[in-house]
């Protein structure tokens, strides 16, 4: 037997590094951080502003570099065709030094900086993925069939690296007040980042298994990093034993899809199952039940929801921007990949299980928020309510369901940001200024503040000219193309619901009286927090009256099965 197994050849997997280009970026990027952070501690102290400065030319190569190894030509070939080499080399110069003096505008840290500049790359170098490579030949395997790089993979990708990049802004200002300053919160943000991307391409459920614990350890830890509030330790406490009870349900769920199966390799369960072999699939139930629960806990799905509101609440306002954007995008781009391709020929037997859980969260979500006095168990309970939009998505089970989720995870990514950037920035030292009494009358001592934050939570309600709109408007959409039309009225009354939520907050700013104990929000605005609240802005706005370019975006990215090449 041990002859047999010996003489038995291991197929090497073929590697095509470029498509993995953006993971490493980010992974490595975080040993490169330490790294670098043990040698500057060891430079005068007047040698740091220099390196910080540094960082901003370094970006611009690093993403121009990325674009160019991740594609298939030089980024920008055609503008230096057309600009000449000379003017085009003298623009790059005059761009790089640009960058530099915003660096320097910013006063922002070096481990901010170098976080900032690793996100830019891996976005650069997924954008450099898309317009070279999948956009001419289409979707193709990075590591032989287990991990696939196509356009639906790409956008949350991409969507993961633009998270990185905001929350990196508000997290540097928020670790000086705080006296928490140090490289650690960066670098597990570039690990759960990475662990994310692993997920959006996933095509194994073992190697999806292994990228949902690469995000989600670092963020227990995030959760708990803030060691002087007992609440931060709580949160990270809760979310960890919670989240190692749902690890423990996905796991048995992909035992049951082996035992029903015979693999966890998505392409050869979709063959499996299409091929009709599948005698008794009770199994194969109990396997959809486990993956719902372990993807539930994940998207903070009711009921599986119930760590939300404590550890939204606890952790630091700048790791709740992270988990509520990164970590639910790349759970439902699991949640996606897994059901829609290796599941689908079975959709008629998960499909109601996941109508039940879109009706559970939306009602939960909106009702509970509605009760609550602390800002962010409000916007806790809001983000399950979103999680219920997505699902609706998700039910449609259509071409238009994919294209409505992954338009809805890049809107609500920005305009989630902004709105706990906005928190971060008025929730004062100790991070807890963040009840309803806490923003009474903020409108007059942050005017510029209280007016983005209402657009944000207007963009939650779905107010025209917003991003959030257009992408309720997609998922609701998805829903009566599908003929679903009582599942689109529950989202549209549940949205009118949650409505009263937003307009509650906004109230509070502009009509509310601040009393002799509320926290002071009149203290200057970071800037690196506030260039990442109006890039979050912007974007909330623009989609929102030009949604065009976003939607064709999301039509184009389409998760694709692959065999091994």
């Amino acid at each position: 037997m041990l002859a047999q197994l010996d003489a038995t050849p291991v197929e090497t997997p073929e590697i095509v590094w470029a498509g993995l280009l953006p993971l490493l970026i980010l992974s490595a990027g975080a040993l490169l951080l330490v790294m670098l952070r043990s040698v500057v501690k060891r430079l005068p102290a007047d040698v740091e502003p220099h390196l910080i400065t540094a960082i901003g030319p370094i970006t611009v190569l690093g993403m121009w570099f990325a674009a160019g190894l991740a594609g298939t030509d030089v980024p920008l070939a055609g503008l230096r065709d057309d600009m000449g080499e000379p003017a085009f080399y003298i623009g790059l110069a005059l761009v790089m030094v640009l960058a530099g003096t915003l660096v320097r505008t910013m006063e922002i840290g070096l481990d901010a900086a170098i976080t900032v500049g690793l996100g830019l790359s891996a976005f650069a170098a997924t954008w450099g993925i898309w317009d070279d490579r999948w956009q001419v030949t289409g979707p193709f395997n990075a590591i032989g069939d287990q991990f696939a790089v196509d356009g639906f993979a790409l956008l949350f990708a991409g969507v993961l690296a633009a998270s990185v990049v905001l929350v990196a802004l508000l997290l540097d200002g928020y670790l000086r007040r705080e006296s928490l300053d140090g490289p650690e919160m960066y670098v597990l943000m570039l690990l759960s980042a990475a662990g994310g991307i692993v997920m959006t391409g996933a095509n194994d459920l073992i190697v999806i298994f292994l990228g949902i614990e690469t995000l989600s350890i670092a963020v227990y830890v995030m959760a708990a990093m803030h060691n002087r509030r007992t609440e931060s330790q709580e949160a990270g406490l809760k979310y960890f034993v919670l989240g190692a009870f749902a690890s423990a349900f996905l796991l048995y769920g992909i035992a049951f899809t082996y035992g029903a199966t015979g693999s966890t390799n998505l392409v050869d369960i979709q063959i499996f199952l299409s091929s009709g072999q599948l005698v008794d699939n009770g199994l194969l139930m109990a396997a959809f039940g486990l993956l719902l629960v372990g993807f539930g806990f994940k998207i903070a799905a009711a009921p599986f929801h119930a760590w939300t509101p404590d550890v939204y609440q606890g952790a630091p306002t700048p790791v709740v921007a992270f988990m509520a954007s990164a970590v639910k995008a790349a759970g439902f781009a699991a949640l996606l990949r897994v059901f829609m391709l290796g599941f689908f020929s079975h959709v008629d037997d998960w499909r109601p299980a996941i109508g039940a859980l879109a009706v559970l969260t939306l009602i939960v979500g909106s009702v509970m928020a509605i009760v609550q006095s602390d800002v962010k168990r409000m916007l806790a309970y809001s983000s399950i309510s979103h999680a219920g939009f997505i699902l609706v998505g998700v039910h449609a089970a259509s071409l238009a369901g994919i294209n409505s989720v992954a338009f809805y995870a890049v809107a609500y990514t920005f305009l989630v940001i902004g709105s706990f950037g906005v928190l971060t920035v008025v929730s004062g030292v100790g991070d807890r200024a963040t009840s309803l009494d806490d923003l009474n009358g903020m409108a007059k001592r942050r005017p510029v503040l209280a007016f983005m934050f209402t657009v944000f939570l207007l963009a939650q309600a779905g107010v025209p000219l917003t991003a959030g709109f257009v992408a309720k408007f997609e998922v609701i959409n998805a829903a009566v193309d599908s003929e679903f039309y009582w599942l689109a009225i529950v989202a549209m009354l549940t949205a009118v619901v949650s409505a009263f939520l937003y307009l509650r907050i906004v109230l509070s700013m502009y009509l509310g009286t601040a009393d002799g104990d509320a926290a002071d929000l009149g203290d200057p605005i970071p800037k690196a927090a506030g260039l990442a609240i109006g890039i979050a802005f912007a974007v909330t706005v623009g989609f929102g009256i030009l949604p065009g370019p976003l939607s064709d975006l999301a039509s184009d990215a389409l998760p694709a099965l692959i065999g091994a090449g």
